[in-house]
């Protein structure tokens, strides 16, 4: 990195503070929604649509990103994703309605979409190969941060300032980044293939209605023929996708990824799992403020050890797997992970609250070790000429997966508690414990697809060894 030139390195801060602007908001919202909730006028049983909004938009708009910097080029598309972020953000802010503040989600959405895979196709055309690993170590760094001080930071914000200024801190940092990017990043552009719009549509159309179908009759208010409608809708639209895509080399994801069995397995695996996963972060500060009356900075606090642990495990998943092989680790981990989020809510329940920062920051390493072990599962085995779109695809069923989660937990909560839940609430416990309970199911489940995993699935984890050595 020292070898680098010193316009390299600066375009590597305007990726690296990209990458921070997305995962610090990505962690930050979830410790004010009870607030939001508050000033808005609104149950907080409905406030998950502020996550969900923001994390769907990411997920549809991931496969346009790619072949828009391709062909606009990496600077112009860096440089709309910041301004789009920063003025979501501005709009989020000024929110009166959660209506008005669910479109600003989406908008911030939309550049949040392209600004991480973006940010990594800029470092790959402005670095050596040589330098590549060490390049993609220093942007990605302040994304790690992100969560870590996301959650604290959200919990001081709320309680000496206001929820509104969750979203105004963007506005500082996406101004330099913007006037940064123009300044200092080249334009790279790649000659494309034409972009399947056809296929982009079919398939940004069926996430959108199944998800929202999933909170229908309760977020949303809708009838039951409408609820009805959006689910046939989304389901045509999927099957439709599946008929455009086959045989066809030019659809947005090859139906020839699926030929590989371990490609096909590790991403239903990842889907199912992320369900269960992307509930925790959003119940976990929820739980804390309004079933345990906890203040938004405490909560915000709580967080940091699920984050730490996760931070920790990355160090060394690599040789659990190679011990214990994917199918044990995976199977272990998601049964583990089940087990620790009802043993956080029997614990707090108890009050122990004492031990909550250590049952958070074992629950931080399981869920860590899951998703790496369910990434390289799903990618490991592919071919070259599928690698890249295989990626994609696991990117954006990531996503998918973490709104549905969401979606979920909100549905939980309106199904076992009340449309005016509070801290004071003589119910407040019974509610979260039976929500605790079917999110416990529903993470469990997973195992049941992992078991399936071959044995001789760990063949390859040596040489993801010896790649963190050299780095």
């Amino acid at each position: 990195m020292n070898e680098l030139p010193n316009n390299i390195r600066w375009q590597l801060w305007i990726v690296a503070f990209g990458f921070f602007m997305q995962s610090l908001d990505t962690t930050i919202v979830n410790t004010a929604l009870p607030s939001m909730a508050k000033s808005l006028g609104e149950s907080p049983l409905h406030m998950h649509m502020v996550v969900v909004s923001y994390v769907l938009t990411v997920a549809v708009m991931l496969p346009a990103s790619g072949w828009l910097a391709d062909r606009v080029g990496v600077r112009n598309i860096f440089f709309i994703a910041i301004v789009l972020f920063t003025t979501g953000s501005l709009f989020c802010a000024q929110a009166s309605t959660l209506d008005q503040l669910v479109m600003a989600r989406v908008l911030q959405g939309v550049g949040g979409a392209m600004m991480v895979p973006v940010g990594r196709l800029t470092v790959m055309k402005i670095v050596p190969r040589d330098h590549y690993m060490a390049a993609m170590t220093f942007v990605t760094l302040p994304g790690q941060i992100g969560p870590l001080v996301g959650p604290a930071l959200g919990g001081i914000l709320v309680e000496y300032a206001s929820w509104h200024w969750i979203f105004l801190i963007n506005l500082p940092v996406g101004i330099v980044g913007a006037i940064a990017t123009l300044s200092l990043m080249p334009n790279y552009t790649l000659q494309t293939r034409r972009f399947d719009m056809v296929g982009f549509v079919l398939l940004a159309c069926g996430m959108a209605t199944l998800t929202l179908a999933l909170d229908g009759h309760k977020g949303l208010g809708l009838s039951p023929w409408m609820l009805g409608l959006l689910v046939g809708g989304g389901a045509v639209a999927l099957i439709t996708y599946l008929l455009h895509a086959k045989g066809n080399d030019g659809a947005l994801f090859n139906l020839r990824l699926f030929r590989t069995p371990s490609f096909s397995l590790g991403l239903s695996g990842s889907f199912a799992g992320r369900v269960g996963s992307g509930m925790l972060p959003f119940m976990t500060p929820v739980f804390l403020q309004i079933g345990l009356g906890f203040s938004p900075f405490h909560a915000g606090l709580m967080m940091i050890p699920m984050v730490l642990g996760s931070m920790g495990m990355k160090r060394i998943v690599v040789q659990v797997v190679n011990r214990f092989g994917y199918r044990r680790v995976l199977v272990c981990s998601t049964l583990g992970l089940a087990l620790i989020s009802l043993l956080f809510m029997t614990t707090a329940l108890l009050g122990w609250y004492y031990m909550l920062p250590v049952v958070l920051f074992c629950q931080g390493m399981i869920n860590s070790m899951r998703f790496s072990s369910m990434n390289t599962l799903t990618l490991k085995d592919l071919p070259d000429e599928l690698a890249s779109s295989g990626n994609s695809l696991l990117s954006m069923v990531m996503q998918l997966s973490m709104s549905i989660g969401v979606t979920i937990a909100g549905l939980l909560l309106g199904l076992f508690g009340s449309q005016h839940l509070s801290a004071d609430s003589g119910v407040a416990h019974h509610v979260f414990l039976y929500t605790y309970l079917s999110m416990a199911v529903v993470i469990a489940l997973p195992a049941l697809l992992f078991a399936h995993v071959p044995d001789d699935a760990s063949k390859n984890v040596v040489i993801a060894r010896r790649k963190r050595r050299e780095s």
